[in-house]
């Protein structure tokens, strides 16, 4: 069944395969898999998007990212998703903002992947009425923190293009932090881990500007870094797979219950170890001792980015691909894609098919 599948980033970041947001690689690669297998891929995202497929275009927001330029892009993104309705005969529409109850249409077959921690989302945004709707999140660990009440149906645990990150090159004394430049992710802890352990740092992101994201690096981050530590910015693809083959380690801080971590999935098919809390889903993609470190405090990170190179690194790609394979992700999804086009056979065979 050839199918016309409508793909809906959050209104505020762009999408394409140099994003820097796990959502916005999800998407991406969804848009990519869906043009190779002969489907039509459109994707709602604002300026500054790329899509395999047809790309609706939204407007960039301008300035500081408050209330009032949220709302504006919800309303630009409502109108986006009703032209597209309109020019093409739609047959399932997926939404990945953490804000999708904003610009939700009415009606049609749609799916919601979560791929922020549940308590970030509106509690009545997780028990739709419509039969025709179906959230889901993105790891077991994350699925288990439904409310009991949550209508979700199974996990579609993430994967990673696993060939594609391997980059065969010299290991380079540097540990790694990849990752948006907010409070909750940490990325002043990885500095000071770093610092204690006479390691150099290199930090890849992006900083997006919320006022709470500007003043948390100019104040926590800016502030720490020097001739050892340093702050590149964002990086696409093929630089953060360079970073990632290169690096000892990479350091994941973050302070939020991750529901997946791409990216922490993306170093262990470069064969990099990851160090990091044990905070969501993390536990589930770091082995202790034989992929990673789990840590609880800066001590313990510094100590672990030291230990980091006594770790194999064809004992983490070998795990990578035992476990946190695209294709299987890939594959999950055009199933649900297909069960939800399929939608008038009755709720119970889409439950059943997901």
């Amino acid at each position: 069944m050839t199918l016309t599948v409508l793909n809906v980033a959050y209104p505020l970041a762009p999408v394409g395969p140099d994003a820097v947001g796990g959502a916005e690689q999800v998407l991406s690669m969804l848009d990519q898999a869906l043009v190779r297998a002969g489907h039509r891929s459109i994707v709602v995202g604002c300026r500054g998007s790329s899509a395999s497929g047809i790309l609706v275009e939204t407007p960039a927001a301008a300035g500081v990212l408050d209330e009032a330029a949220k709302g504006r892009a919800q309303r630009a993104h409502r109108a986006a998703i009703a032209t597209a309705r309109g020019q093409w005969p739609i047959d399932v529409i997926h939404l990945h903002g953490i804000d999708f109850d904003a610009y939700l249409p009415d009606d049609g077959p749609t799916l919601v992947t979560l791929h922020l921690p549940l308590g970030w989302y509106p509690a009545e945004a997780l028990r739709p009425a419509r039969d025709d709707l179906w959230l889901h999140a993105v790891s077991a660990a994350q699925h288990k923190t439904a409310p009991p009440d949550a209508r979700l149906v199974a996990p579609i645990p993430n994967g990673v293009d696993i060939e594609a990150l391997n980059l065969p090159q010299p290991r380079r004394d540097f540990a790694l932090v990849l990752s948006r430049i907010c409070p909750e992710k940490g990325i002043h802890l990885a500095l000071d881990a770093a610092k204690q352990a006479g390691v150099p740092l290199v930090i890849g992101g992006k900083v997006y500007p919320y006022e709470t994201h500007t003043r948390y690096f100019h104040d926590e981050v800016k502030s720490r870094l020097d001739g050892r530590r340093r702050f590149l910015g964002p990086l696409g693809f093929t630089a953060k797979r360079r970073f990632l083959n290169a690096a000892r380690c990479l350091v994941v801080p973050s302070l939020a219950a991750e529901t997946s971590s791409l990216v922490a999935m993306e170093a262990l098919a470069c064969g990099t170890p990851v160090v990091a809390f044990p905070n969501g889903a993390l536990p589930d993609v770091v082995e202790h001792g034989k992929t990673g470190f789990l840590v609880n405090n800066v001590d313990e990170m510094a100590q672990a980015i030291v230990a980091a190179s006594s770790l194999d690194a064809e004992t983490c790609r070998t795990e990578a691909r035992r476990r946190f394979s695209l294709e299987r992700m890939i594959s999950s999804y055009m199933d649900a894609y297909q069960a939800l086009a399929r939608l008038g056979t009755g709720q119970a065979h889409l439950a059943a098919s997901l």
